[in-house]
């Protein structure tokens, strides 16, 4: 799979395939951990405002620029990347490596655009309040990685949104959108040399006097003291989140965690605690575990819905699935099932050509390193029952975990 880095420090990954549908993008290493302690939200508001304008494009031409050719143009951010993307027919590749060219290095952020703007992200964040099953995430990862930029959410405040000029816009993008801290990822029937020559260009003015994202995090932050919260929301059922710190996605066990998440509470209907929580107590509608990475720090965590006199009881029989693992190592049988079940799902996921090409992005930009399901798949059946057990004897012990209630 083609790789280079470009004179000015832009990675570029190229996946060949047969299809002439061409899935890219930029992945910028900038996300909400890389704000300044007093600018809320400032990454997901540059990616907002980014679409608004640039030196040779206004906000119209940008949102009808790959839409008029039957494409798509989007965006979204995270806690560590925002990432800027498209799906194109082929031949119209060389229009959507322009805006995104464009909007990544040249946006201008006019004050008037950013005062419509930010009152769009107003409205999402409002939206976001009403909705008690995903907030929850953000207060439960604000509890655990409280004081670091990691337990910041990625919305921002209203407040401090509004004070946004278009100094302070070009100040974040000056120190962080600069090549070396982007990768572009295409996937499609396309020339690499074609690829290479064409970003050489779009790139050639942009600016590389910015901060550097290091190659790899010198330590993990800190996690907060464990700890419990109930919150009164008022809500017509309780929304329950426990859950624990992890290490970073450069630790060798990550597979192996991964592989422990999906038998606990991963997407299928047998996982441990549906069958646990819903199947047999017909307690919840919803109960899922899900395992969140960052490069230097993770967290995994359990999250259900319940009537409020059934969260005691529901805790329990979480529990009881965690001490389960810690006390039982998985038989032989038990384990290569297991560990069939999370590679097909992989090689499904894998299937969706879109998920995929982004995949490989994060990948090369986070981790250096280029995404091969294979390997994947046999670090996950090298994974031995043992391992696990010592694994979840770490991550799953009583004394370490969070637990939030909204109710």
């Amino acid at each position: 799979m083609p790789t280079t880095t470009l004179p000015n420090g832009l990675r570029v990954i190229f996946q060949p395939t047969p299809s002439d549908v061409i899935h890219c993008g930029y992945v910028i290493q900038a996300g909400t951990r890389n704000e300044a302690p007093d600018d809320s939200g400032m990454a997901h508001f540059i990616e907002h405002t980014s679409f608004k304008g640039t030196q040779r494009r206004r906000s119209f031409h940008i949102n009808n620029s790959l839409e008029r050719l039957g494409g798509d143009l989007n965006a979204f951010t995270n806690k560590q990347e925002t990432v800027y993307y498209a799906t194109i027919l082929k031949e119209h590749f060389p229009n959507a490596a322009d805006i995104l060219s464009d909007l990544v290095f040249h946006s201008i952020y006019a004050q008037h655009e950013i005062d419509k703007e930010v009152e769009v992200i107003c409205d999402e964040i409002e939206s976001y309040l009403d909705s008690p099953a995903e907030l929850i995430f953000d207060d439960f990862e604000a509890m655990i990685f409280a004081g670091d930029p990691l337990g910041r959410d990625i919305l921002g405040r209203a407040e401090r949104l509004r004070q946004y000029t278009t100094a302070d816009a070009l100040r974040f993008v000056r120190q962080w959108y600069t090549p070396q801290n982007a990768v572009f990822y295409v996937t499609g029937n396309l020339k690499w040399s074609r690829i290479t020559s064409l970003l050489e260009r779009l790139t050639s003015s942009a600016s590389t006097q910015g901060q550097t994202v290091p190659l790899r995090p010198a330590a993990m932050p800190v996690a907060a003291a464990p700890s419990k919260k109930v919150i009164e929301k008022g809500t017509h059922q309780a929304h329950v989140i426990v859950g624990a710190p992890t290490f970073g996605g450069y630790d060798e066990r990550r597979y192996a965690l991964a592989l422990l998440n999906n038998i606990l509470g991963g997407p299928a209907m047998n996982s441990r605690l549906n069958m646990s929580l819903r199947e047999h107590s017909g307690l919840v509608y919803t109960v899922d575990s899900y395992l969140t990475t960052y490069v230097d720090a993770g967290f995994w965590c359990v999250y259900f819905g319940c009537d409020a006199h059934d969260v005691e009881r529901c805790l329990r029989l979480v529990q009881k699935e965690l001490q389960h693992f810690i006390d039982v190592p998985l038989t032989p049988r038990q384990l290569a099932s297991a560990q069939t079940q999370l590679i097909g799902q992989l090689r499904i996921a894998d299937a969706n050509a879109e998920s995929h090409a982004l995949a490989l992005g994060k990948d090369f930009a986070h981790y250096h390193i280029v995404r091969d399901t294979r390997s994947i798949a046999d670090a996950i059946r090298a994974v031995t029952a043992e391992s696990l057990q010592q694994l979840a004897a770490e991550v799953y012990a009583r004394e370490r975990l969070f637990t939030l209630v909204y109710q």
